[in-house]
């Protein structure tokens, strides 16, 4: 099939860039080196929505981040996706940094972001009774909120498909030429012919770039380390609450999460491996230490996990959306850092924007639909609603994983929605079985079962990630059964 548009990239941008495509009578692909879409930046960062307050006026991520929280609402109620407008905190802690606040209040109005001021003393210990006493003034943005970035990601993308566009995973480009006015892809999953091309992928866009002879930008990843606390510390903090930003990042922030946790990270460190998102004690140390600047009672007997996640900055310090110099067909998605997240929906308009004018005629879809509909769970239901639930599938009476009571028609559902869950780390993402206290100790063995049935695999050949991250290889033993005489 020749295909009219393939997007290189399933994260947040390359999910909504697939989506708008989709209100078009269009013949599109996006396709991903890994197992899972949002598997890279998408499912290991902030999850902030945010006001617009920080970036250079008249930036591209100036402009897009103030018109794509003004779009979140509405793009969250489409999506079914949990979103909460919490309002954020930028702290200092003397008073000469207070201009430097006032800074940014002009800088937001500058940018178009609404309602911001500047609180003091007592209102700022109302608003958030566990900062810090040495805290002077912050400023307030009424209209940064929370999201979970993979849950954001995965119904966009699954959208796109309900909407006809076709998804291919573990297919990695290799290598493209372009020939006849069409790029000719080398993937795993053979050859793939396309009129455009757009670039989203990633901490490897650079990569993909260079494959068409295109070097005009270098990623350099950026690696930031969080740690997630439990749900019972989630009520820490009443908004996000951030420190003064610097050159390289909004700095560690401690947040409420939308499913009850309290997020605290990151830190910035770049790096030349673009596979590594292993923490470090260093790191770690680091973004409590700057953490507890701001909170100084977080309590570290709350940490239940930590992450790392690659951001994908550049020599430009904005984001890079544009058609190739080497050819105009194939668009640039790239350097997309933050606040990328907030972005993405606009960034989802402008690619179709600049797709229709290097040619792509658009003719609008009369059958598309912009809403997913929701995945039946039991995790947002009260007792009653549960037990009808139950009434009507006994499955979802089955506890899996006992800390976010996770049942096993939640994680059937998962696995059979639009786009299924294919590895544990799929089921934990569409869930969050595996995501409380014992971290999946209790349930992976039943997920891995459950697994095993439904895509009529071995157990030994269920993976943690997809590829060749096994969890089991294979019987250690083998039980005979010896028969007695009389069964003789």
């Amino acid at each position: 099939m020749l295909y009219d548009v393939v997007i290189i990239g399933t994260g947040v941008t390359g999910a909504f860039a697939a989506r708008e495509l989709s209100r078009y009578e269009l013949n599109i692909c996006m396709i991903d080196k890994e197992s899972d879409v949002a598997m890279g930046t998408s499912k290991a960062n902030s999850a902030i929505v945010h006001a617009g307050f920080d970036a250079v006026p008249n930036t591209l991520k100036a402009v897009l981040n103030v018109r794509g929280n003004k779009l979140f609402p509405r793009i969250t109620h489409e999506l079914n996706v949990s979103f909460q407008k919490l309002g954020s905190l930028v702290l200092c802690f003397q008073n000469s940094d207070i201009p430097v606040l006032e800074e940014l209040v002009q800088r937001g109005i500058q940018n178009g972001v609404e309602g911001l001021y500047i609180v003091y003393g007592d209102k700022l210990r109302k608003m958030e009774p566990n900062i810090s006493p040495h805290a002077v003034a912050a400023l307030y943005a009424p209209s940064a909120g929370i999201v979970c970035p993979y849950e954001l990601t995965l119904h966009a993308a699954e959208n796109a498909v309900q909407n006809g566009v076709e998804l291919k995973l573990e297919c990695e480009v290799t290598s493209i030429r372009h020939e006849n006015r069409r790029f000719i892809l080398t993937t795993p999953k053979g050859v793939l012919e396309t009129r455009y091309l757009v670039n989203a992928a990633g901490v490897n866009a650079d990569r993909i770039s260079q494959l068409i002879g295109d070097q005009s930008f270098t990623i350099h990843p950026r690696k930031g380390e969080y740690v997630l606390l439990d749900k019972q510390f989630g009520s820490t903090v009443n908004h996000v609450v951030f420190q003064l930003p610097s050159e390289k990042s909004k700095g560690v922030l401690v947040t409420p999460t939308v499913d009850g946790n309290l997020l605290v990270g990151p830190n910035a460190k770049e790096i030349p491996d673009r596979e590594d998102t292993s923490t470090t004690t260093e790191g770690l140390q680091e973004i409590i230490t700057t953490a507890r600047k701001s909170i100084p009672s977080l309590d570290l007997r709350g940490i239940i996990t930590s992450f790392a996640g690659l951001r994908a900055g550049t020599e430009e310090g904005d984001f890079i959306i544009r058609p190739s110099m080497v050819n105009s067909s194939f668009i640039h998605v790239a350097g997309i850092e933050s606040p990328g997240l907030t972005a993405a929906p606009v960034i989802g308009e402008m690619v179709v924007q600049l797709l229709e004018e290097n040619g792509l005629r658009l003719v609008h879809k009369k059958s598309f639909n912009p809403c997913v509909q929701p995945v039946q769970t039991t995790r947002h239901k009260n007792t009653e609603q549960w037990n009808a639930l139950i009434k009507s599938n006994p499955q979802y009476g089955r506890i899996v994983c006992r800390c976010e009571k996770i049942t096993e028609g939640d994680i059937l559902a998962s696995i059979h929605r639009t786009i299924g869950a294919t590895n544990l780390d799929a089921v934990k993402r569409r869930t969050r079985a595996g995501m409380g206290r014992c971290q999946g100790g209790f349930c992976s063995p039943r997920i891995v079962e459950i697994l095993s049935r439904e895509l009529n695999l071995l157990p030994e050949q269920i993976t943690k990630t997809g590829g060749n991250s096994q969890i089991l290889s294979g019987k250690t033993k083998t039980t005979r059964v010896h028969k007695t005489n009389q069964e003789e």
